[in-house]
Order: structure tokens, then C-alpha cells, then sequence
């Protein structure tokens, strides 16, 4: 997945740069998001992405995802850089896909409200350094980035929003050696569907 720059006005985008606001839940370190793999809870897309960088190394996965702040976890990650799986820049737009994928299937109503409020505006997200994942200011009426997580984030409204597409559950993407705590991640499922058809059982 190739991702190129692009300039964006700002009067004709939405935008977000914290978890706080209308568009707060925009963002990976939203609290109130937590996901389940492999029977893991997960506080945040934060921590969920940046503990996919270490597959071999459940340790350091724990270590993130045991952290209540998704700031905190994405330090951690830091500290262990040079562990980061090898073909990380290749395949980290795709994992962050997945993730937020997967915060929307577990997260429907409340997830879906936030993107369903962004209309079809592009969606950027903000930031004062980062031109990768976000957009940075240009001048006082453009900015200028990647805008990474906001195009994804546009993908993911456009296929799941506008086309109302299922998405109760979802594959794990098509990624050698894509693991959690020692397993091969399994296909993610909203759990309250789970308890449903338990009572029916």
C-alpha cells in the first residue's frame, strides 16, 4: 500500500489532532475504543498497532498493552525500536487498516456515529511534525502530509459507512508471521455476538 503526499485545504477538510473534540474518537489513542484478539483485551488502537510491530516478542506486546495510557504504550514501543519486526515500512499501512477495521467492528455504534459526523469531507489528521500518519501546516490555510491515518480512515468510512458494508467480523490481514502473545492471530470477532448466540445455544 503506497501513500503519497497531498496538500489540503483547511476550510474544506475535517480535521483532528488530540482525542478530545467532536472528532476525538478519530483518533488511535481514543480512550473508550478497547478491542479483543486472541482473547487479549486490548485498551487502545494505539496499543493494539504498535505491539503488532514485535511478533516475536510477546514481552515487549505485554509490556504495551498492559499500559492504561495508549501515550505510554507508543513509549514503550519506542524503547524497543530495533526489535520492530524487518518489514515493518512495508506492511504498516495495511496493519493500521486492519486495526482500525477492527476497533470499528467491536466499537459499531460508537465508531461509526464519528465517521457518519465527518460527512464526506477528507478527514486529516493534524499534527505539528508528523507528515507521514498526519498533515502538517503549510501555510495558514493548507496543509501538507501523508495524512496516513486519515486517508485509512476515509477508506474505511467510504467501505463500511456509505456502502454499509457487515462488519461483524474480521480476517487477519495476509501478513507472514502476524502474531500476538506466541499465536498466529485469529479472525477478530465482536464478542457481544458471541454471548448472542451463546444464549440461543
Amino acid at each position: 500500500m503506497k501513500i503519497t503526499e497531498r496538500t489540503y485545504l483547511k476550510s474544506e477538510v475535517i480535521t483532528f489532532r488530540s482525542t478530545k473534540g467532536s472528532f476525538g474518537g478519530l483518533s488511535n489513542m481514543a480512550p473508550g475504543y478497547s478491542i479483543r484478539v486472541n482473547d487479549v483485551i486490548i485498551p487502545t488502537a494505539e496499543a493494539l498497532y504498535q505491539a503488532c510491530r514485535f511478533p516475536l516478542f510477546p514481552n515487549i506486546q505485554q509490556e504495551i498493552i498492559e499500559q492504561h495510557s495508549p501515550m505510554t504504550a507508543k513509549m514503550i514501543s519506542r524503547k524497543y525500536l530495533s526489535k520492530t519486526r524487518q518489514d515493518w515500512e512495508e506492511i504498516k499501512y495495511e496493519v493500521m487498516y486492519w486495526v482500525l477495521q477492527v476497533k470499528l467492528s467491536q466499537n459499531l455504534e460508537k465508531f461509526s456515529s464519528v465517521l457518519r459526523q465527518t460527512s464526506d469531507k477528507p478527514i486529516v489528521e493534524y499534527s505539528a511534525k508528523d507528515k507521514d500518519w498526519a498533515a502538517t501546516k503549510k501555510d495558514d490555510h493548507t496543509l501538507k502530509g501523508k495524512n496516513a491515518l486519515g486517508r485509512l480512515l476515509m477508506k474505511l468510512r467510504e467501505e463500511y459507512i456509505f456502502n454499509q458494508k457487515p462488519i461483524d467480523c474480521v480476517p487477519p490481514p495476509p501478513i507472514v508471521g502476524f502474531i500476538l502473545y506466541g499465536s498466529a492471530v485469529e479472525t477478530v470477532c465482536d464478542p457481544t455476538l458471541e454471548f448472542e448466540e451463546e444464549d440461543y445455544c
